[in-house]
């Protein structure tokens, strides 16, 4: 800290204990939501272009997603599309196939998953399908790997 910030800080007549004012960061917020028609995707789009801060909006009808990129908070965003809209919003819970280390898991495969996306699992202990995975033995990777496209020793018979 310089002198001038400190004298600046000592002679601060400013109200209130917050020093600075805390600048919100650019983000790009996924929210699902459900339309069916183009006056659905019309609404949906309409919600959030009068929102404070937003820059960008990217309705995806046929995923039932919703970008909204600017200066937003994601609870924010998702509470302005519930409300205006009627519709249930909630923050996109899907990640692409290769994130997660086990797609294919119990609690992590979704059928309604758009193609090459799986639900979002968060990998703690809370988790127990995602802890037993996590713990595999090695019998379990040896038999799940024998089978495996990267594995140049694998089975050959498929």
């Amino acid at each position: 800290m310089g002198v001038l910030d400190h004298i600046s800080d000592v002679f601060d007549c400013s109200v209130g204990d917050s020093k600075h004012k805390k600048r919100k960061q650019l983000q790009t917020v996924e929210v699902k939501v459900k339309m069916d028609c183009e006056g659905c995707e019309r609404k949906v789009r309409r919600s959030v272009e009068g929102m404070k801060g937003v820059t960008s909006v990217k309705v995806d009808p046929k995923q039932h997603k919703l970008t909204v990129t600017g200066y937003v908070e994601p609870g924010k965003v998702v509470e302005r599309v519930a409300h205006r809209t009627g519709k249930k919003a909630e923050i996109w819970p899907y990640v692409p196939y290769d994130v997660v280390a086990h797609p294919y898991a119990q609690g992590v495969y979704d059928k309604k998953a758009p193609a090459g996306y799986v639900r979002r699992v968060e990998d703690n202990h809370n988790n127990p399908q995602a802890y037993q995975l996590s713990r595999a033995s090695s019998t379990e990777v040896r038999y799940t790997t024998a089978f495996s496209d990267e594995n140049t020793s694998a089975c050959v018979v498929m």
